[in-house]
């Protein structure tokens, strides 16, 4: 019975918070797809500087422990990226012709990525690889098995507990797969893909709520490197991937525009966060 419970917790906080993020991202604020992107790193930065790691170093694990898990994990997902790169390299060795139909030079980075131009061009290297979309996953599901194993906890202490938890999960994750779906859509405009991608990360909640229900006690030490593991890559990829696509001559209007959604997404992740934490 109390598995049951766990997995319907998990399973409506990692998979129901996508779909609720899904639904305000590509219904209600669809149309501004560079106003996501900006949500997007304040979320992701936010997520990482307000909740995760905070949340790690209130434990009793050490500073230097955890501040070395965030140095690898930021050195991880840059080789992840690297990787991921190599593996499309054989797209941009095709000769000029091809480079220069898909817009991108021979290092496979296009104009699109380094935000030169506005991101409606995106789709001209739609079918590259697109820096940050494997860190991203990586990182958010490493979060939700964190997440899975912090709503077990909560059930096995009280059910009313475990289901508060899951509550607060749920609401809390909404402004950050928000920003996930806004980085995977930045790389392709398959939206249903997107949607795919960032569910499954968000089912990983399910798989760390049977492993905490199983191992509870002994996890619960290494909760702090999987938060820190977490932070480094949505603090990699706000840094490396969205901000340089921010960066950009704009006009005081719109550079005002992106400080107001920068400063949206940091808000609404410490509102819900600052509200799941009072319950």
């Amino acid at each position: 019975m109390l598995l049951i419970a766990i997995l319907m917790g998990t399973v409506a906080a990692g998979i129901g918070s996508v779909w609720l993020a899904a639904a305000l991202s590509f219904g209600l604020l669809a149309r501004y797809t560079q106003h996501m992107l900006s949500m997007a790193a304040g979320a992701l930065l936010a997520t990482a500087f307000l909740h995760l790691l905070p949340e790690a170093f209130e434990s009793q694990a050490g500073a230097h422990d955890l501040f070395l898990t965030l140095l690898i994990g930021l050195l991880f997902f840059f080789l992840l990226d690297k990787a991921e790169l190599w593996h499309h390299g054989h797209e941009h060795h095709q000769g000029p012709a091809v480079a220069a139909e898909a817009g991108h030079d021979h290092h496979g980075h296009g104009p699109a990525h380094h935000g030169h131009e506005p991101h409606g061009h995106a789709h001209g290297h739609a079918h590259a690889a697109k820096p940050g979309s494997w860190a991203i996953l990586t990182g958010d599901s490493v979060h939700c098995f964190g997440d899975g194993i912090l709503i077990a906890s909560a059930f096995v202490a009280d059910l009313r507990l475990g289901v508060i938890a899951a509550l607060a999960v749920l609401a809390h994750e909404v402004p950050h797969h928000m920003g996930d779906l806004a980085v995977l859509r930045s790389g392709a405009s398959d939206r249903r893909m997107a949607l795919v991608k960032v569910s499954l990360a968000g089912a990983v909640t399910a798989l760390g709520g049977i492993v905490g229900y199983l191992l509870v006690d002994q996890l619960h030490q290494y909760l702090p490197f999987f938060l820190a593991i977490a932070s480094s890559s949505f603090i990699y990829v706000a840094l490396a991937d969205l901000i340089p696509q921010l960066q950009k001559r704009l006009s005081a209007r719109e550079t005002a525009a992106q400080i107001v959604w920068l400063s949206v997404g940091i808000g609404l992740v410490t509102v819900v966060g600052a509200l799941a934490h009072s319950h």
